[in-house]
């Protein structure tokens, strides 16, 4: 290999023997073809990014020897790697420093990959560089079928597809060498693997057939006043929502509070109550009243969640808001679709349902902001009368001066 020197060839000859003579036949995906690409890929990346002499020999020495521990155990392979180097190598070849590099490059392709240096992170990229490039979806096979057969169990397609798919779709190129070159046939084998799944398949065509669906309803309505429309729906939808956070802000501040001043009275005074028993009327009032604003605010807060089911009756009748979470997290995808069509087909249905759930979104903040208002009235007469007991009480106990 044209980055060799004779360092990377006498180590390169100790990874090969132990690769090719003591890797069982079933590792068909670790086997020493894996690690050649390795070898390469990262030689392609290390020029790329300028790498200097000592950098290309330590990281090709890494790439040679960070699957070697595949030869003593399936997991956690990496460890059993770094000491196989060590025992191969000669202490006169490396510095402290450099044998530490070397270590910390094949434990960064333990995944999930956590390279910490640009050195590392080029290892790691060339370790999954076939994620991006058209033999992914053969590697992949491979793969599935050593694992088969190293747990003794049988993954089934669809499985393997799915889990596939999360680990490529997550998986993102540190180097920009490799996002630049790679990125593009990686989102391709993203949806390669995502096509073979029969659930995000079937999930497809449900998206595709509802915007088909709103496509030409969208065409039917009048052009004229919809932007108006919607831009009205949009808006007054928006500032409920915002609306609803602040309840929810003003309620978790309530909460806090109040809890905070319950545990400071009850952990100040109980163990001083014989002490100061004229304190005892305005602690209760407090605790008492300090307990009532955060029940009222936990109530303000508190979801409420309907049935979550509708029949065909309800959508030919025009009675069940499609646009509502509450009204149809019971019923089955199919259903739902079905009403969500019949919806789509009549333009006077749709902005019916759009208006009922600004509606209700509306009565839904009424009764969150006329409880918030109960709390904070409660709240704050409450903190003033039990202000004024505790200063009757502490003038009522107030020693009196002796007369001259």
């Amino acid at each position: 290999m044209k980055m060799e020197n004779d360092n990377v060839k006498k180590y390169r000859a100790f990874a090969e023997k132990i690769l090719i003579n003591d890797i069982k036949s079933s590792l068909v995906y670790h086997s020493v073809n894996h690690t050649r690409l390795v070898v390469k890929a990262f030689e392609e990346i290390g020029n790329a990014m300028n790498f200097s002499a000592k950098e290309m020999e330590l990281g090709l020495i890494a790439a040679w020897f960070h699957d070697t521990g595949y030869s003593k155990k399936y997991t956690l392979h990496e460890v059993e790697s770094i000491q196989i180097f060590e025992k191969v190598r000669n202490k006169e070849d490396f510095t402290a420093e450099e044998v530490s590099i070397i270590h910390n490059l094949i434990l960064s392709t333990k995944m999930p990959q956590k390279p910490l240096t640009t050195l590392e992170e080029a290892l790691c990229d060339a370790d999954l560089l076939h994620l991006g490039t058209d033999s992914f979806y053969d590697l992949s096979k491979l793969l599935r079928k050593e694992m088969e057969s190293e747990f003794k169990i049988e993954i089934g397609k669809e499985k393997w597809n799915r889990d596939s798919y999360y680990f490529i779709r997550n998986h993102t190129y540190f180097t920009s060498y490799a996002r630049e070159k790679y990125g593009a046939k990686h989102k391709e084998n993203t949806s390669l693997i995502r096509s073979k799944v029969k659930e995000f398949v079937n999930q497809d065509k449900v998206v595709k057939s509802l915007e088909s669906k709103l496509e030409k309803a969208t065409e039917k309505l009048d052009k004229k006043p919809t932007r108006g429309v919607e831009t009205m729906f949009r808006i007054t939808s928006r500032n409920h929502l915002q609306l609803s956070s602040m309840a929810d802000s003003k309620a978790n501040i309530m909460i806090s509070i109040n809890t905070i001043l319950i545990s400071i009275l009850i952990s100040g005074y109980a163990g001083r109550v014989a002490d100061y028993p004229q304190f005892i009327l305005p602690v209760i009032t407090l605790v008492l009243v300090s307990l009532a604003t955060i029940v009222l605010s936990v109530l303000a807060t508190r979801p409420s969640i309907s049935e979550g089911k509708f029949s065909k009756k309800d959508i030919i009748e025009k009675k069940t808001n499609l646009l509502f979470f509450g009204n149809f997290h019971g019923m089955d995808i199919e259903d739902y679709e079905w009403g969500v069509s019949e919806m789509l087909k009549d333009s006077s249905y749709l902005y019916s349902s759009l208006t009922r759930d600004v509606f209700f979104l509306g009565k839904v903040l009424g009764r969150k902001y006329k409880i918030l208002r109960i709390a904070y009235t409660t709240f704050m007469l409450g903190f003033v009368v039990s202000i004024l007991m505790l200063l009757i009480a502490i003038y009522w106990k107030a020693p009196t001066l002796p007369s001259l």
